[in-house]
């Protein structure tokens, strides 16, 4: 082949290299554009979500480069091990997932990181602030703006004195509003106590999650996954003031007009699944149903996550008891994994001297510690260097080819001049 057909090759190649490095860097951004659910909830169905007079929406939470728990864990379809067996019909959440709360392993789930609206499974997320900030044993009087949220509500009194034990009971039990403003108030009031549960959530390393009101009422940004609440929930399991009040099925609390009322549980699992360790509901008109709860066989402890589900043809608690099931049934293997934490940043080490011409040649991503994206993704930019270096080394050569050419045309030239 002739010198100059090898170069037009040798370039064809170092540009087709550099053209399918792009796609390799931004895998994760053509995924999330393909899972309709990824970087926002579906659209409100009422104005609940809709900004005060001079306040704006918050901006879309940042989805991470690289799925958190795993790569699987960022597909937005079934999520199963190889080999397994289907998961139960008449499970009716846009999203779900079950995982092993010990070792963390996921056990399968649909659309793992697919955001959606908590409704008042975020009330876990407040009761671990609360079982982390505050003591059991602690006071608190009630206020004529507890007693004003809109409800489901326990029925605080005006001046009423609770321990946040109790609170924490009709917290949890009966997913009482007035409750969450009344602990959201001791934490600070409302916004510092949102502030907290969005470090809380951050700190987990669930980032699909955006608490927007203490109670998981709907309002502008809020957004969760059902990766991110089975990782709040196993979080609050290591509180025992948490994980005593999730599984008790009634408790005594006291009433607006003297003496106590009972609180029931509204979780059926705890009476009717052999196991149950407790769970919590949730809905409003935006979430639809939603469910988290755990339950424990032969030393086994698992948690299971729906969002979006509907209570027909079966309750969400029932499609929940299906999914342990089957779950329990299945093996140690996983899909992915609940973390520990969330992922710290690698450290960037440069010299002194470069630190400088570094940060201005190239600057990073500082709220996450990523190098800021490029036209060639963060895999095709060292493979599109290496393209570079093998043209040159081609234009290299074809020079070299060129000189020793024409020498040796000048030393045929000299040869005939002779007469030889």
């Amino acid at each position: 082949m002739p010198f100059t057909h090898r170069l037009i090759v040798a370039l064809v190649l170092a540009l087709a290299t550099a053209a399918f490095a792009a796609p390799a860097g931004t895998a994760q951004q053509n995924l999330a554009a393909q899972c309709a659910n990824r970087e926002t909830p579906p659209p409100p169905v009422d104005t609940s979500e809709q900004p005060a007079p001079g306040q704006k929406v918050p901006p879309p939470l940042e989805v991470p480069e690289k799925p958190i728990g795993g790569d699987r864990l960022g597909e937005c379809g079934l999520v199963l091990p190889p080999n397994s067996a289907q998961p139960p019909s008449g499970n009716t959440a846009a999203t779900w997932l079950l995982a092993d709360m010990d070792s963390g392993a996921v056990i399968a789930a649909y659309d793992p990181h697919g955001r959606q609206r908590p409704a008042s499974v975020m009330k876990v997320l407040l009761a671990l602030v609360v079982a982390k900030e505050l003591r059991g044993d602690m006071v608190v009087t009630a206020s004529a703006e507890d007693t004003q949220q809109e409800c489901t509500c326990v029925g605080l009194r005006d001046g009423g004195q609770y321990t946040v034990r109790q609170l924490l009971h009709g917290l949890l039990l009966t997913s009482g509003n007035d409750v969450a403003h009344t602990l959201a108030r001791q934490l600070g009031g409302v916004p510092n106590a949102v502030r907290k549960m969005n470090a809380m959530a951050r700190e987990l390393g669930a980032l699909d999650t955006r608490a927007a009101t203490p109670s998981g009422l709907d309002a502008p940004g809020t957004s969760t996954s059902a990766y991110d609440v089975a990782l709040i929930f196993r979080g609050a399991m290591k509180y025992d003031e948490f994980a005593s009040a999730i599984k008790l099925k009634q408790s005594q609390f006291p009433g607006r007009n003297g003496g106590t009322i009972m609180l029931t549980n509204d979780n059926r699992l705890l009476t009717n699944y052999e196991g149950a360790l407790g769970g919590k509901t949730g809905f409003t008109d935006d979430s639809q149903h939603t469910y988290v709860g755990a339950a424990e066989r032969n030393g086994r402890r698992l948690v299971v996550v729906l969002l979006r589900g509907q209570q027909t043809p079966t309750p969400i608690t029932t499609q929940a008891a299906k999914l342990l099931d089957y779950g329990f049934a299945m093996g140690p293997g996983g899909v992915g994994k609940l973390v520990d934490g969330a992922p710290q940043p690698k450290p960037k080490v440069t010299s002194t001297q470069e630190s400088g011409a570094a940060d201005a040649a190239a600057p990073g991503d500082t709220a996450n510690g990523r190098p800021a994206p490029t036209m060639f993704g963060t895999v095709g930019l060292p493979i599109t260097a290496i393209a570079v270096v093998g043209l040159l080394a081609a234009v290299f050569l074809y020079i070299r080819n060129k000189r020793a050419k024409a020498a040796r045309a000048r030393r045929q030239a000299a040869q005939a001049a002779q007469g030889f």
